[in-house]
């Protein structure tokens, strides 16, 4: 009788803690800068310009965006340029004039904060979001000059400045706009470069390292094997001249033969435990016996550097190991490239139920593909990717499909003989 449904959400509360405490820690200079900033517009205009506090709320609304932009680049964009537009139109409202402004008709310390934002979109966000966030904030400065208007300070009593050019007003703009575009283009490059980097590092290490245990495997296995060789020789020597010695040989070999046996198979899972430990987050590495157990160590692994992963399991009692490893490797796989590539999802899902004399196995997520949404075959960890899966499942009879769902996001499905020969 099959078990009822297992149902496991794996999230990482600790992580996200570390997150926040980890953006504190690299955000409170930009913090403190445009806190600095509110102070002094307010302490220095609040006497000559009428109702300058309703400037407060969307100031300190747009500063905190800026300062968690990182974390969303995009989201942050967008919900910085709702905001330049509502304040803008509530100090329309209100009839609460600028008193000094600097991009578009917006404050020192809101300039600040849409650069922080436009910087941060460029560095972080995908091309197409990169431009979509940074022309949402260019419509919400061009916005301000419609609803905002600078206010006209007196320097001396019976002389009013007069209004800024429109000219002046656009190199201005220009400059903080070359700027923000310019530190989020730059910072984007470093983070490539510095990525590529360390791949290579990462890759250079992993070689050496397989490389020193394939030298050290080599030497145990010849000096066990070198053993065994005499001692073959010496038995076929004195086989017939003393029988007893010949056996004593022959004890001797099946104990070095057990001895590099041993040896080989420490080395070979110190290799194994390396590539897990260096290879890419998640990776499922030796099967057990034990397909429910694999299963949520494969999710947990995925969900501590990905989105949340919801299991959904009804295992039969003792599917073919054949099988229980390429489920587990299906889903492994599937898992990694979802975290690859499914920008923006919140949640993946992984099904694995039996059907019709098969087992179904089913990994759908919510986020936005890349590589996915053209039908390319993407690699997974060690390569095995949507090439890799399909061609297992089918050496197993089994049936294996791959694309976008229905409601957005990629899905893989993958169906096995529980049986030798159904399919």
């Amino acid at each position: 009788m099959l078990p009822r449904p297992e149902h496991v959400t794996c999230t990482d509360v600790e992580s996200t803690i570390r997150g926040w405490r980890a953006l504190a820690r690299r955000q409170w200079p930009l913090a403190l800068a445009l806190a600095l900033l509110v102070f002094i517009e307010l302490s220095t205009y609040y006497e000559m310009v009428p109702n300058i506090w309703w400037q407060v709320p969307g100031t300190l609304l747009l500063g905190g965006v800026a300062v968690v932009a990182p974390r969303q680049p995009f989201d942050a964009a967008l919900v910085g340029a709702a905001t330049v537009l509502f304040s803008s139109v509530l100090l329309h409202v209100v009839d609460s004039p600028i008193p000094l402004a600097f991009a578009g008709w917006l404050t020192p310390s809101e300039t600040g904060a849409v650069m922080a934002m436009m910087a941060y979109v460029i560095r972080q966000a995908p091309k197409g979001r990169a431009v979509a966030g940074s022309a949402a904030l260019l419509l919400a400065i061009a916005a301000s000059y419609l609803l905002r208007h600078k206010a006209p300070i007196d320097y001396e009593e019976g002389y009013t400045a007069p209004p800024t050019p429109l000219y002046d007003l656009l190199q201005a703009d220009l400059l903080a706009l070359a700027l923000a575009v310019g530190a989020g283009l730059y910072f984007r490059g470093r983070d490539t470069e510095r990525r590529r980097s360390l791949a290579a590092a990462v890759t250079a290490a992993q070689q050496a390292e397989r490389m020193a245990l394939a030298r050290e495997l080599h030497d145990v296995v010849a000096h066990h094997v070198t053993g065994m060789v005499v001692h073959a020789q010496a038995a076929k020597l004195v086989a017939t001249r003393d029988p007893a010695a010949a056996d004593r040989s022959l004890d001797l070999i099946a104990n070095s033969g057990t001895e590099a046996l041993s040896a080989m198979r420490r080395l070979v899972g110190t290799l194994r435990q390396a590539e897990r430990t260096n290879g890419a987050p998640g990776a499922a590495g030796e099967a057990t016996t034990d397909l429910g157990a694999d299963l949520r160590r494969v999710a947990e692994q995925s969900a501590a550097v990905g989105p949340p992963v919801r299991l959904v399991l009804q295992l039969p009692e003792h599917p073919r190991p054949e099988v229980a490893r390429s489920v587990l490797r299906v889903v492994q796989e599937s898992l990694t490239n979802a975290r690859k590539h499914a920008h923006g999802a919140t949640a993946v899902t992984v099904e694995v139920t039996p059907v019709a004399g098969a087992l179904r196995v089913s990994i759908t997520d919510d986020g936005q593909g890349t590589r996915h949404d053209r039908g390319e075959p993407v690699g997974g960890s060690g390569g095995f990717g949507l090439v890799g899966m399909r061609e297992r499942v089918e050496l197993l009879d089994g049936r294996f499909s791959a694309g976008p769902g229905p409601d957005g996001g990629w899905t893989v499905h993958a169906e096995l003989p529980l049986r030798e020969g159904e399919s």
